[in-house]
């Protein structure tokens, strides 16, 4: 089994000091050459072992997180311990791309989100899951390892585009629209009427006690909600 690298790509030990290791230095140039060209971590991943390049000393194996981790090692810049392999200027550029590539992938756009939280799977009632491959393509499933998985990609473009449908649907039929009921109803009782009144005169009066009145109007807010009745079932669109 391969071991894992004690000190960073790049670099290995002589005397007792750390020092550049040239086959590895001129590697680390070439993964952020190919990188800012457009090469993709694997891409370049399979490039270092076409060229026989070692990640360890008893390994050729790449992969692209081994990559990834050359192009965001700050040590590369150099420091107190670590000779500079890399001008700075190009390493900022790697990672801006790399970050900016990350978050594009993980982006997800307002409408979306909003939809995200209320999308359910129909057969089971369990709720969908966005997920993105590794290409950044995204795709839908149920979360429920025991439900069906679909056999054509669900997208984003097809999510949204169903609900703009039924949304112009109901735009162009107000009819088809069942609002199953009121949400919430307040009937205020003989109690609450007798509190506001309680705290009008106060705050009518020339000396207000304004400790008083607020502690009044508090009450009052505590009467009043306790005159609201709320249907918790789920309201029928």
């Amino acid at each position: 089994m391969a071991r894992n690298r004690v000190i960073p790509f790049g670099y290995c030990m002589k005397n007792g000091e750390i020092t550049t290791e040239p086959k590895e230095v001129y590697a680390v140039a070439e993964i952020f050459r190919e990188y800012l060209n457009g090469s993709s971590l694997l891409q370049i991943a399979k490039l270092m072992e076409s060229e026989n390049i070692r990640y360890t000393e008893d390994s050729d194996h790449w992969n692209k997180n081994m990559v990834k981790r050359i192009i965001e090692n700050e040590k590369h810049l150099g420091t107190d311990k670590y000779p500079q392999i890399i001008d700075e200027d190009i390493f900022n550029q790697a990672n801006e791309k790399r970050i900016r590539k990350a978050n594009t992938l993980n982006l997800v756009c307002d409408d979306l989100q909003e939809i995200r939280k209320v999308t359910y799977c129909l057969e089971c009632g369990e709720k969908l899951f966005r997920k993105t491959n590794g290409k950044g393509r995204e795709y839908w499933n149920c979360g429920n390892p025991d439900c069906f998985k679909y056999e054509y990609r669900l997208t984003d473009q097809m999510i949204i585009g169903a609900v703009l449908t039924v949304l112009n649907t109901a735009i162009a039929n107000s009819s088809l629209l069942e609002y199953g009921g009121e949400i919430s109803v307040y009937s205020p009782t003989v109690d609450v009427i007798r509190q506001q009144n309680e705290i009008n005169r106060m705050t009518d009066s020339a000396q207000i006690d304004f400790d008083r009145v607020k502690a009044e109007i508090f009450r009052l807010a505590e009467l009043k909600y306790d005159c609201c009745t709320y249907n918790d079932s789920p309201q029928k669109t």
